[in-house]
């Protein structure tokens, strides 16, 4: 069952989801906070996250990607209906959606000799850039988005992700 959190006093509303029951989850508070630092518009908005295991990871990865193994995060941006002209929408906009594989950051963790929580805490701020429109294609993209990432990284307290232990 999803974990709804519509936190009054954020502009970022978050839809936890953890159908595996996952107990090394970071908490909603964290996630929370580094969700909303990388979020870069004014406006409420929603987005959901979900942390899945390697079956799944790997078929929407293969689905979406047409990749043949699971993938650390996928994002999947919201794209709004188009609305008759005078009609509002009552709830926040959705962004989008977070895909976490959990196995798959626990491996690269403890590859890169960094902890769950501060490789959990870089690849949210990496997907909610991504929702918001920014990628790594290209090498100009890519440096941009670093150093963005970088920044709200160590604004959040942890170090460069890029840099090698």
């Amino acid at each position: 069952m999803p974990e709804k959190r519509m936190n009054s006093g954020h502009r970022l509303f978050i839809e936890l989801q953890n159908p595996y029951e996952y107990s090394s989850l970071p908490t909603h508070k964290k996630i929370q906070n580094w969700a909303e630092t990388a979020y870069q518009q004014a406006k409420e908005c929603s987005i959901t996250l979900r942390f899945v295991d390697q079956k799944e990871g790997f078929e929407l990865n293969q689905s979406y990607r047409n990749k043949k193994d699971a993938t650390n995060i996928l994002s999947f941006i919201f794209d709004p209906p188009v609305l008759p002209q005078g009609v509002m929408l009552e709830e926040p906009l959705h962004l989008g959606d977070l895909v976490i594989c959990l196995p798959v950051i626990e491996a690269e963790a403890k590859e890169q000799h960094k902890s769950l929580e501060q490789h959990c805490a870089h690849l949210i701020v990496h997907g909610m850039l991504h929702l918001q429109g920014y990628d790594h294609i290209e090498e100009q993209q890519a440096q941009q988005m670093e150093t963005l990432e970088t920044h709200i990284l160590e604004k959040l307290g942890y170090p460069d992700p890029y840099l090698n232990p």
